[in-house]
């Protein structure tokens, strides 16, 4: 069984954090096809102490009793800063059971902060917010990485990970690509099983989970002890069912799509304009493999509303012949 410090999770497939993504309704609809765990969107630390009681900040810790058990996962750039934030973030959420330090995020305008993967140019900062967390928090601090920065140097990023160990890392959730790769290219296997080798911690593989297939293949080339699922899992929530998306009929999909967008209509807060386009998104993810996808994506993207949007999902079969 996995420990994350004091904290025994129930499985050892997670549902990743995802900007923009992981709100309440996605979690929701995750946890009904197994997701144990799951995470609250990444949050930026300048939003939570100069923003926490701003309407985004309300829309991104959106969430009710049976969302649990939960994570966290921080972005920011200094101990200082970090810290700050973690204490603001466990007063309004004290039911999370780990925070995470993001020293991952591989965005251009993140690097410019000196936050997310940027991190990995200056391992010694992020050991300090490690043991500063550690010391100060009452709960574990995990860390999520990537296998570096510009390019993957097996030397240094052992060193990293050795580092978070030591500075009081209670388990390492590693993305086997560099921050130049983003989320394309092929994923570097041998260093997630380098850094499960290399430290006594919890070690989970992310990275290309888009079925059964590629679940079991992480888990094989790389020993890792438990894998978190992201953008996989966007359309494709049955993943955490044991269910490959190719066997899933368009009936099941248009059924579990307008609950989705159900639930989002119910929780998001943000404006008509924003939330329409995100819905779109979700409703194109959920109809993506379907006969004649790109004519059903087509009148997706037209539609104006709430309302719409589900006209064109109960007609897709039709358009999809």
């Amino acid at each position: 069984m996995i420990r994350i410090g004091s904290f025994k999770p129930d499985t050892n497939i997670f549902l990743a954090p995802l900007s923009g993504i992981s709100d309440l309704s996605f979690r929701k609809i995750c946890r009904q096809f197994g997701a144990g765990l799951c995470y609250f969107e990444m949050i930026d630390c300048n939003a939570l102490i100069h923003g926490q009681n701003s309407p985004k900040v309300g829309e991104i810790l959106t969430t009710e009793d049976s969302d649990s058990p939960i994570a966290a996962q921080l972005l920011g750039s200094t101990p200082e800063q970090m810290l700050k934030a973690a204490i603001i973030l466990l007063m309004k959420m004290p039911k999370i059971k780990y925070l995470e330090i993001n020293a991952a995020c591989p965005a251009k305008k993140v690097a410019k902060k000196k936050a997310g993967a940027h991190l990995l140019k200056e391992p010694r900062i992020l050991g300090e917010i490690i043991k500063l967390l550690s010391s100060e928090l009452p709960l574990p601090i995990t860390v999520k990485l990537r296998a570096g920065f510009d390019h993957y140097f097996e030397k240094d990023f052992i060193e990293t990970v050795k580092l978070c160990e030591r500075s009081g890392a209670s388990a390492l959730f590693i993305h086997g690509r560099t921050r130049k790769q983003g989320y394309s290219g092929e994923v570097n296997y041998e260093a997630i099983k380098k850094a499960k080798a290399a430290v006594d911690l919890p070690v989970f593989g992310s990275g290309n989970i888009l079925d059964q297939g590629s679940m079991a293949k992480m888990f094989e080339l790389t020993g890792c002890d438990g894998i978190t699922v992201a953008r996989g899992a966007m359309g494709n929530p049955w993943i955490f069912d044991g269910l490959n998306p190719d066997n899933v009929d368009l009936a099941k999909r248009i059924k579990v799509a307008k609950k989705h967008l159900g639930y989002m209509k119910k929780y998001r807060i943000d404006g008509h304009t924003h939330n329409i386009g995100i819905m779109r998104k979700i409703s194109i993810l959920y109809l993506s493999s379907v006969p004649n996808a790109t004519v059903v994506r087509s009148h997706l993207s037209e539609a104006k509303d709430y309302e719409e949007l589900l006209e064109v999902i109960d007609l897709s079969p039709g358009i999809a012949g």
